[in-house]
């Protein structure tokens, strides 16, 4: 039989001749790793739909966030439930918010891990929504108005960097002017650019206690059909002044992080949301696949698309196995 020249399983045929080829490299450098803070004291609440992951009190976060550090996971994002919810999402702001407590914990504790913050109001406000409403509708200009407080409050506690996820129009430019303007031209703004309506944020609608009391959030999140669109608001974030974009979700839109890796010369943040999590975790249980392979399986696809960090419910787990 005449052979090929070329042999590709001479190269497969053992892990060092795999390790010394392999295209796509995924460390804990790669790794985000998301966290949910509640009010109070010694408290873990587990959710339910996101087996290993809770909603913890400061105490317990600061600790988490210890354990995430000394497995090498380099940042944590932040979301925050309040104690009281109102229609202006006030909790979002304030000073002695939630999330800007955790920050605090945070860096006097473990000082050297980077704390980015989401900054959205959908945790805050008591219909659900990401903005203010004006006659049932979410206004997208007065909304920017509290986003930039509330990213100018998380600067103030702390924040490394902060993470606008609400898709109103302006909100970078916005956001990046109020920053300024505080004196924190420093701190860089990770945009949640294409960030898409998708039915795999249902598990984190649990975490962060964010439903809405009516409607859905396809009027300002961006149609799963569409990926021209996504250029074009990554391209908006961009000449606004974003610092990292970001595609969300991760696993479902691969195509969407491959061509804004092609398309724009900055980091490239994706989002392994709950939802793509949460199944791989139910299918495991299950017995249905192995679950550490298949966790390892789509980090590693989500690198290979193109994204330079993951923001995923995994991290520990992940960074685990790879340091071994």
């Amino acid at each position: 039989m005449n052979y090929p020249d070329y042999r590709p399983r001479r190269l497969r045929k053992n892990d060092n001749f795999r390790r010394m080829i392999r295209e796509t490299n995924l460390s804990a450098d790669n790794l985000i790793y998301p966290l949910f803070a509640v009010p109070g004291t010694k408290v873990k609440k587990p959710i339910v739909s996101m087996p290993g992951i809770f909603q913890m009190s400061v105490d317990h976060l600061v600790k988490e966030t210890q354990r995430a550090k000394d497995l090498g996971i380099p940042a944590v994002l932040l979301f925050g439930i309040p104690e009281k919810k109102d229609e202006i999402a006030s909790g979002a702001m304030a000073a002695d918010g939630i999330v800007q407590r955790a920050i605090r914990g945070i860096k006097e504790k473990v000082p050297d891990i980077m704390v980015i913050t989401d900054v959205c109001l959908c945790e805050y406000t008591s219909h659900g929504h990401c903005g203010m409403l004006d006659k049932g509708e979410v206004d997208n200009d007065s909304t920017l108005e509290v986003l930039v407080e509330t990213a100018v409050s998380h600067a103030k506690a702390g924040a490394d960097m902060v993470a606008p996820s609400a898709m109103m129009d302006g909100q970078i430019a916005a956001i990046r002017e109020g920053l300024d303007e505080a004196g924190f031209e420093t701190v860089p703004i990770m945009a949640y650019s294409a960030k898409y309506a998708s039915c795999f944020y249902g598990p984190f609608r649990e975490a962060a206690e964010s439903v809405p009391a009516f409607g859905d959030r396809r009027a300002y999140q961006m149609d799963p059909a569409n990926s021209d669109e996504a250029m074009r608001e990554i391209t908006l974030d961009v000449g606004e002044g974003a610092d990292i974009i970001m595609v969300k979700p991760a696993l479902v839109y691969l195509d969407v992080i491959r061509r804004a890796k092609e398309e724009f010369d900055l980091p490239l943040a994706a989002y392994n949301v709950s939802g793509e999590f949460s199944m791989i975790k139910a299918a495991a249980q299950m017995g249905w696949l192995d679950g550490e392979r298949a966790m390892l399986e789509t980090l590693t696809a989500i690198r290979r698309a193109g994204a330079d960090m993951i923001i995923t419910y995994f991290a520990p787990e992940a960074a685990k196995l790879l340091g071994k």
